[in-house]
């Protein structure tokens, strides 16, 4: 049975005065102690928790990911929270949030994952065009890539399913430069359909493919690499290839427009690099590279031709 949670006035008060390490508990649901909220959004809310027969100095290295309760009687939302449970547990890959444990058959709803460090990518480019610093070096924007791709192909070849919401706030960056792709709750087969106005996600239709917005509502798995290039081009320009101020209008910039090549934005951007980029973002999904572990391939030649220009 989930306890009452703490209203925000008092978890704010609770985390300016305490240590992450010795925290009390602000609530508990079922073996696990909540030590304090990361985020929310309309559906969830995310906790930093450490299991309930913890000592209260041992500090919290596990994220517990709740449905808030006003969803408790939505089938949708519901599935969406056993689904990110069930991937979480049968795919195992080094750049994919495993789960740990989860409690999805009855309310409250959750499952647990271990607590990454780092930063969100989505984090992380922010701060750099706050502090108006240069972008990532292109070797480490390049790696960071192919280790998402990496996920990508593990959901896609071992589970047949798409993940259908890549963005930058869904990759974590450790400062080794370690990155994880996070978020599996709209994960679903080619076969199935989701719309996107469905999607309580803020962010979602600047990297959403053209052809999940059609008529037809068809996503494949190639829509996942086009998700990809929308965040390679942002790593790159600093910006997205497409911006309106309103959703519709996206839509169509997304179906209709041409963005701007890549390299009229950064002109000393190898060829190649380009290249991949704007296949990425090809409006028909078979222009786009075959596979995401095509795309770790020619990450992977990429890479080491930076490297070298840069020794050179």
């Amino acid at each position: 049975m989930a306890t009452i949670e703490p209203t925000p006035t008092v978890r704010a008060n609770f985390a300016a005065t305490q240590s992450p390490n010795r925290q009390n508990a602000v609530g508990r649901i079922g073996p696990w102690q909540l030590v304090r909220m990361l985020n929310e959004s309309d559906l969830a809310r995310v906790y930093l928790a450490r299991p309930a027969d913890a000592a209260g100095d041992q500090p919290p290295t596990y994220v517990l990911k709740v449905l808030r309760r006003e969803w408790w009687r939505d089938p949708q939302a519901i599935e969406m929270q056993r689904r990110a449970a069930w991937l979480g547990r049968k795919v195992s890959h080094p750049h994919l949030l495993p789960v740990l444990s989860a409690n999805v058959g009855q309310a409250p709803f959750y499952f647990v994952t271990p607590h990454l460090p780092g930063s969100s990518l989505a984090t992380i480019l922010e701060q750099a065009k706050s502090e108006q610093k240069q972008r990532l070096p292109l070797p480490v924007t390049l790696w960071i890539v192919r280790q998402v791709a990496e996920a990508l192909a593990a959901l896609h070849e071992s589970a047949h399913m798409i993940h259908a919401d890549v963005k930058p706030s869904n990759i974590i960056v450790s400062s080794d430069g370690h990155a994880t792709l996070i978020d599996l709750g709209f994960a679903h087969t080619p076969t199935e359909s989701q719309h996107w106005s469905s999607r309580p996600v803020v962010g979602t239709l600047s990297y959403i493919a053209p052809e999940v917005v059609t008529s037809s509502l068809a996503a494949e798995v190639s829509s996942d690499l086009y998700s990809l290039g929308v965040t390679l081009y942002e790593m790159i320009t600093g910006s997205l290839p497409f911006v309106a101020s309103a959703p519709d209008l996206l839509i169509r910039l997304h179906r209709e427009s041409k963005p701007e090549c890549v390299r009229h934005a950064v002109p000393q951007l190898p060829k190649p690099v380009a290249s991949l980029v704007h296949r990425l973002l090809a409006k028909d999904p078979l222009r786009r590279p075959p596979s995401a572990m095509a795309i770790v391939e020619e990450l992977m030649r990429l890479e080491i031709e930076c490297f070298s220009q840069r020794a050179g």
